[in-house]
């Protein structure tokens, strides 16, 4: 089967339906999604998204402190233009409807986070990604336009050389193959414009505040189809994710730091100041350094989060919602410290673009997460996620309309799937157990400390288990775990890969062979493009 428009957009965060609510009014838009439309790391953003919107605060403060949180690494242009047009986006999602917490002057409240010298922080109390993410979608299912397509799992692009079979001197996107995964059907959708918008690949490590979602998708299938892939060492490991055994991915927002919040051991004592100036509300890899140091140092499990200097009143009402959800672990953050520990939480790298999230494949667009644009550099400052992605959803989709009138009205013709000899298949233990095993030896030998013999051990390990995938994949119909399988095994050697090529210590990378950051040789993008 056969499905056709103007755009077609995979992923419903953030970037995805900023991007489909600019483009739909004159056109027609396909949005894929893994799961239900609202399912993605958008709505699991607590903290909150970053603008100017003080007149204590500036752009140049805003842009320096970006800068200096990158490691140096950000592309200071990109980071200028973003910051820029943060206000601009932000008003954007207000008039779809995002309702931003205000103060008890009707202002809207600014909260500080880790890396920021100003209060520059909208949110929404502590669930501001989930109220971002019901103002779209609302506006989405509400616009005549826009088709959503819903547990529908993207599986490779469409494109001109592949279509044709042959070279070409500019390879043309067309679309994308989904596999329909409620029908077990394999669909081509045919565009004009492809959008990836997926999000990131928190779940190839083994402990990760990500949803189940994020599994790498966009980066996969833009890699496979020849686009470059940029910076993919730099996975931020979120500093504050709650410790217990019963609790999955459950996230300490950066806000509760930026409140007041100290880090402190098992015995009490605070122990930031040793590592960073501003203690506390260091950058994300500082902070989250410093804790995996001193679990190890004192064989501890976890470190302490204390805000319960700051009062019941306060606390219950700043942040409701982890509030509530910590209460339901036996933890009364009011009254006593929160048990915490890193884990996976932001893709620095991904798919490289340009200002406008255009990739090297012509009519392929890239936004949010799965992007590197230059922004984050070595290290993403806090809530400039969300920021991004309402900023390359715009951008996108200006540059988006205007090739659709450069863009050729008729498409080679696109083949169906052809599932080849594939039967169905009785090992489907073979994709949990090699799921499992890339967790785990990723959290190991590519976390938070690295090293060129941990790094080795573990290309040589994904080398294996992805000819395992490869013989599995083309001898079995495909499943949505299969493909997720598939994509995590991609992008885990693309860390691999990048983190062995940077031969220095900066931002997220930090390397014991290489502890030093050396400008001279490293100040760059690493990037990576599939041989043919």
């Amino acid at each position: 089967m056969k499905i056709t428009s103007d755009f077609l957009v995979i992923g419903s965060g953030i970037a995805g339906l900023s991007f489909a609510l600019k483009v739909a009014d004159n056109k027609t838009v396909s949005i894929i999604t893994k799961r239900e439309i609202q399912e993605t790391s958008t709505r699991y953003a607590q903290g909150g998204i970053a603008t100017v919107f003080s007149n204590e605060d500036s752009f140049e403060s805003h842009s320096k402190d970006t800068m200096v949180a990158g490691a140096q690494l950000s592309n200071r242009e990109i980071v200028d233009m973003v910051v820029a047009a943060g206000p601009k986006a932000v008003q954007d999602l207000i008039n779809f409807g995002t309702d931003f917490t205000r103060n008890s002057s009707g202002e809207y409240d600014l909260t500080r986070e880790g890396g920021h010298s100003f209060r520059r922080i909208l949110h929404a109390a502590d669930l501001t990604g989930d109220e971002i993410e019901r103002a779209l979608v609302a506006a989405v299912q509400n616009h005549p336009n826009i088709t959503v397509y819903e547990h529908h799992c993207a599986i490779d692009l469409i494109t001109e050389a592949k279509t044709l079979q042959r070279r070409l001197p500019e390879n043309r996107c067309l679309g994308a193959y989904a596999l329909d995964i409620k029908n077990d059907e394999v669909l081509s959708f045919g565009a004009q414009i492809t959008v990836l918008a997926t999000g990131g690949a928190g779940k190839v490590y083994q402990y990760t505040c990500n949803p189940d979602i994020a599994s790498g998708d966009g980066v996969a299938i833009a890699y496979r189809a020849g686009a470059a892939i940029a910076n993919m060492e730099f996975m931020q490991f979120h500093p504050t994710t709650l410790f217990h055994p019963h609790a999955k991915s459950f996230l300490i927002s950066e806000a509760v730091r930026g409140e007041g919040a100290i880090l402190k051991r098992a015995d009490g004592t605070a122990f930031m100041d040793k590592y960073h100036k501003l203690k506390d509300l260091a950058p994300r890899d500082i902070v989250a350094r410093a804790i995996d140091n001193e679990m190890k140092t004192n064989g501890d499990d976890c470190v302490y989060l204390d805000i319960t200097h700051k009062g019941e009143k306060y606390i219950k009402d700043r942040f409701p919602h982890i509030h509530k959800t910590l209460l339901e672990y036996g933890i009364d953050m009011g009254k006593q410290p929160i048990p915490v520990v890193p884990a996976a939480h932001y893709l620095c790298g991904g798919i490289k673009v340009d200002s406008h999230g255009q990739t090297e494949i012509k009519n392929l667009f890239a936004i949010g997460e799965v992007s590197c644009t230059g922004l984050h550099g070595a290290n993403r400052l806090a809530s400039n996620s969300l920021l991004e992605g309402a900023v390359f959803g715009d951008r996108a989709a200006q540059l988006a309309l205007k090739n659709v009138a450069d863009t050729m009205p008729t498409f080679p013709v696109i083949k169906p799937w052809d599932h080849g000899n594939a039967t169905n298949s009785d090992e489907e233990v073979v994709v949990n157990h090699n799921w499992d095993e890339i967790r785990l030896f990723m959290w190991n030998y590519v976390g938070i400390v690295r090293t060129d013999k941990r790094l080795s051990r573990a290309l040589r390990r994904i080398n294996m288990i992805q000819e395992e995938i490869t013989d599995y994949y083309w001898d079995f119909y495909i499943t949505s775990d299969l493909l997720e399988l598939r994509n995590l095994a991609t992008v885990a050697e693309l860390i691999i890969r990048c983190a062995l090529e940077r031969k220095e210590s900066r931002g997220l990378h930090y390397n014991l062979d290489y502890p030093e950051t050396d400008d001279i040789h490293w100040k760059k993008d690493t990037v990576l493009r599939k041989t043919f």
